[in-house]
């Protein structure tokens, strides 16, 4: 067997020794976004530390408690990664994307990605949510490389629409009944740690990027060759390098997503309602 196959079935087998819990949906918040898990617009059934489950990595970056949390929200039942994995903390792209190839395993459909993100996009504000139509992965290395796990899909996965258009109508108008405002574009994943320079921003609008981080696009395609519907919605912390005064720091990001977490849990919650009624 291959050795990440026997890994995902060592991680299904640690988490179902704990719950029964068959998901429908998993969500993945990002960085300040963490505490939506911790509201009441969640149901809890089972909390699994990763750090109790086999094999599996574990998230070190401040703001991220590194759990999954398994309930409902509304009639959806769901799977929550409270913080997720990222490239930059030094995990083999595999490991990253491990999470979902789990969630998947463990009966997920549907994948609803969150981040927080720097706004390349000159008419957005820090504050604004937008929802990806696209994005761009080429600084990152693929999470297929390697030999082709046949059980999760096919060698040659088509990206032509990573995420579902179904989904992007029902987070459309989910924000347009809420009053919530909506950007809507294409993200791009970069390595990290480090923020990007003002020059790398200049590259990134010339590609046609409108919000920029450090996670998602990977997680988007593992989730893509295992034929999972993918959403997603970045919370724009911050303009990028070279587009405001301040300078870049991960207390920003933290502080912006405190304060738009009431719009932020609305539009989720209502999201995943409208979500579940296409199952």
């Amino acid at each position: 067997m291959n050795p990440m196959e026997e890994k995902l079935q060592n991680c299904v087998a640690s988490v179902r020794r704990r719950t029964d819990f068959v998901p429908k949906a998993a969500l993945i918040l990002g960085s300040g976004l963490g505490d939506y898990a911790d509201t009441d617009a969640v149901q809890v059934e089972c909390r699994i530390p990763y750090t109790e489950i086999e094999g599996f990595p574990v998230s070190t970056v401040a703001g991220h408690k590194g759990q999954f949390i398994f309930g409902r929200v509304g009639a959806c039942p769901v799977v929550i990664m409270q913080g997720r994995v990222h490239y930059y903390e030094g995990y083999a792209m595999s490991d990253v994307v491990l999470p979902i190839r789990l969630m998947h395993a463990l009966g997920a459909e549907v994948l609803f990605l969150t981040n927080a993100a720097g706004g390349c996009n000159e008419t957005f504000r820090a504050g604004d949510f937008m929802m990806l139509t696209d994005h761009i992965s080429t600084f990152i290395p693929s999470p297929l490389l390697g030999p082709n796990l046949e059980s999760l899909g096919p060698r040659f996965a088509d990206m032509s629409e990573v995420y579902d258009r179904s989904l992007q109508k029902v987070l459309r108008e989910t924000a347009a009944d809420l009053g919530i405002a909506l950007q809507e574009g294409v993200y791009t994943q970069l390595t990290g740690p480090a923020y990007e320079t003002p020059a790398e921003i200049r590259m990134l609008q010339k590609l046609g990027s409108d919000a920029v981080g450090m996670s998602t696009v990977c997680e988007a395609i593992a989730a893509n060759h295992m034929g999972m519907k993918i959403c997603g919605i970045s919370c724009i912390t911050n303009m990028a390098a070279g587009l405001g005064q301040e300078k870049l720091s991960h207390t920003e990001v933290q502080e912006t997503a405190d304060r738009v977490a009431a719009d932020f849990k609305q539009l989720v919650t209502a999201a995943l309602k409208g979500i579940a009624e296409s199952f």
